[in-house]
Protein backbone atom coordinates (compact mmCIF):
# COMPACT_ATOMS: atom_id res chain seq x y z
CA UNK A 1 0.00 0.00 0.00
CA UNK A 2 1.49 3.49 -0.91
CA UNK A 3 1.28 6.20 1.63
CA UNK A 4 -0.67 9.70 0.33
CA UNK A 5 1.50 12.08 -1.44
CA UNK A 6 -0.26 14.73 1.34
CA UNK A 7 1.28 15.12 4.99
CA UNK A 8 -0.26 16.39 8.04
CA UNK A 9 1.80 19.59 7.73
CA UNK A 10 0.94 20.40 4.04
CA UNK A 11 -2.61 19.81 4.38
CA UNK A 12 -2.95 22.54 7.64
CA UNK A 13 -0.92 24.92 5.23
CA UNK A 14 -3.68 24.33 2.31
CA UNK A 15 -6.28 25.04 5.35
CA UNK A 16 -4.42 28.09 6.89
CA UNK A 17 -4.37 29.73 3.08
CA UNK A 18 -7.95 28.88 2.27
CA UNK A 19 -8.97 30.16 5.75
CA UNK A 20 -7.06 33.29 5.06
CA UNK A 21 -8.57 33.80 1.00
CA UNK A 22 -12.41 33.13 2.60
CA UNK A 23 -11.47 35.98 5.66
CA UNK A 24 -10.33 38.42 2.55
CA UNK A 25 -13.22 37.75 0.70
CA UNK A 26 -15.64 38.14 3.32
CA UNK A 27 -13.74 41.18 4.37
CA UNK A 28 -14.03 42.61 0.56
CA UNK A 29 -17.80 42.13 0.80
CA UNK A 30 -18.09 44.10 3.94
CA UNK A 31 -16.24 47.20 2.43
CA UNK A 32 -18.71 46.83 -0.61
CA UNK A 33 -21.61 46.27 1.73
CA UNK A 34 -21.17 49.22 3.88
CA UNK A 35 -20.50 52.02 0.96
CA UNK A 36 -18.36 54.96 1.52
CA UNK A 37 -18.62 57.49 4.33
CA UNK A 38 -20.23 60.81 3.09
CA UNK A 39 -18.47 64.05 3.14
CA UNK A 40 -21.21 65.40 6.01
CA UNK A 41 -19.38 62.23 8.34
CA UNK A 42 -15.74 63.17 7.98
CA UNK A 43 -16.23 66.88 8.59
CA UNK A 44 -14.70 67.57 11.91
CA UNK A 45 -15.56 71.38 13.47
CA UNK A 46 -13.53 73.18 16.28
CA UNK A 47 -14.90 75.25 19.16
CA UNK A 48 -13.96 77.87 21.05
CA UNK A 49 -11.72 76.15 22.99
CA UNK A 50 -10.31 73.92 20.38
CA UNK A 51 -11.87 70.75 20.40
CA UNK A 52 -13.53 68.86 17.71
CA UNK A 53 -17.40 68.93 17.67
CA UNK A 54 -19.66 67.57 14.81
CA UNK A 55 -22.43 70.63 14.74
CA UNK A 56 -20.80 73.85 13.27
CA UNK A 57 -19.70 76.67 14.92
CA UNK A 58 -22.27 79.41 16.18
CA UNK A 59 -21.78 82.66 14.00
CA UNK A 60 -23.20 84.62 16.31
CA UNK A 61 -20.59 84.24 18.71
CA UNK A 62 -18.16 84.86 15.95
CA UNK A 63 -15.67 87.92 17.07
CA UNK A 64 -14.13 90.09 14.36
CA UNK A 65 -10.42 91.27 13.92
CA UNK A 66 -8.60 93.31 12.28
CA UNK A 67 -5.78 91.16 10.07
CA UNK A 68 -3.31 94.18 10.43
CA UNK A 69 -3.37 93.79 14.37
CA UNK A 70 -1.95 90.57 14.17
CA UNK A 71 1.90 90.47 15.22
CA UNK A 72 3.83 87.42 13.48
CA UNK A 73 7.14 86.91 14.55
CA UNK A 74 9.43 87.79 17.15
CA UNK A 75 10.43 91.74 17.03
CA UNK A 76 14.05 92.26 16.21
CA UNK A 77 16.84 93.50 18.71
CA UNK A 78 16.84 96.72 16.71
CA UNK A 79 13.21 97.53 16.73
CA UNK A 80 13.94 97.70 21.08
CA UNK A 81 14.15 100.64 22.58
CA UNK A 82 17.39 101.81 23.99
CA UNK A 83 16.70 100.92 27.58
CA UNK A 84 16.09 97.41 26.58
CA UNK A 85 19.25 96.87 24.40
CA UNK A 86 21.32 97.31 27.60
CA UNK A 87 21.89 93.69 29.12
CA UNK A 88 22.56 92.38 32.30
CA UNK A 89 24.80 89.25 32.81
CA UNK A 90 27.73 87.58 34.66
CA UNK A 91 31.31 86.57 33.63
CA UNK A 92 31.72 82.88 33.39
CA UNK A 93 35.42 82.48 31.78
CA UNK A 94 37.61 85.37 31.00
CA UNK A 95 41.16 84.34 29.87
CA UNK A 96 43.22 87.84 30.53
CA UNK A 97 46.43 86.67 29.08
CA UNK A 98 44.72 85.75 25.48
CA UNK A 99 41.63 88.36 26.32
CA UNK A 100 38.50 86.78 25.48
CA UNK A 101 35.69 85.44 27.52
CA UNK A 102 32.12 85.26 27.86
CA UNK A 103 29.38 86.25 29.47
CA UNK A 104 25.47 84.36 30.46
CA UNK A 105 22.72 86.48 29.98
CA UNK A 106 20.61 86.86 32.73
CA UNK A 107 17.62 87.45 30.63
CA UNK A 108 17.70 84.68 28.32
CA UNK A 109 20.35 82.48 29.86
CA UNK A 110 23.06 83.03 26.44
CA UNK A 111 26.55 82.80 26.70
CA UNK A 112 27.93 85.63 24.38
CA UNK A 113 31.01 86.17 23.73
CA UNK A 114 33.42 89.08 24.86
CA UNK A 115 37.09 90.37 23.84
CA UNK A 116 39.06 92.47 25.91
CA UNK A 117 38.72 95.57 22.87
CA UNK A 118 35.48 95.79 24.10
CA UNK A 119 35.73 96.37 27.31
CA UNK A 120 35.65 99.37 29.39
CA UNK A 121 36.92 98.28 32.59
CA UNK A 122 38.81 95.11 33.22
CA UNK A 123 36.49 91.96 34.83
CA UNK A 124 36.94 88.71 35.82
CA UNK A 125 34.99 85.65 36.54
CA UNK A 126 31.83 86.24 38.14
CA UNK A 127 31.46 90.03 37.77
CA UNK A 128 27.82 91.16 37.07
CA UNK A 129 27.97 93.53 34.34
CA UNK A 130 26.42 95.94 31.54
CA UNK A 131 26.86 95.23 28.14
CA UNK A 132 25.19 95.32 24.70
CA UNK A 133 25.04 92.97 22.14
CA UNK A 134 26.28 93.02 18.38
CA UNK A 135 26.22 90.32 15.42
CA UNK A 136 30.05 89.18 14.99
CA UNK A 137 31.45 86.88 12.95
CA UNK A 138 30.90 83.75 14.43
CA UNK A 139 27.74 84.96 16.70
CA UNK A 140 26.49 87.49 18.96
CA UNK A 141 29.45 89.69 20.88
CA UNK A 142 29.20 91.72 23.93
CA UNK A 143 30.02 94.88 22.76
CA UNK A 144 30.37 98.25 25.79
CA UNK A 145 30.96 96.02 28.50
CA UNK A 146 31.00 97.76 32.12
CA UNK A 147 31.18 96.36 35.64
CA UNK A 148 27.73 96.85 37.46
Amino acid sequence: MARSQETFNKKEIQNKKDKKRKDKEKKMLERKEGGKASFEDMIVYLDENGNQTTTPPDHSKRLEFNAEDIVIGVPKREDLPPEEKIRQGTVTFYNDSKGYGFIKDSTSGDSIFVHANQLTETITEGNRVSFEVEKGQRGPTAVRVKKD
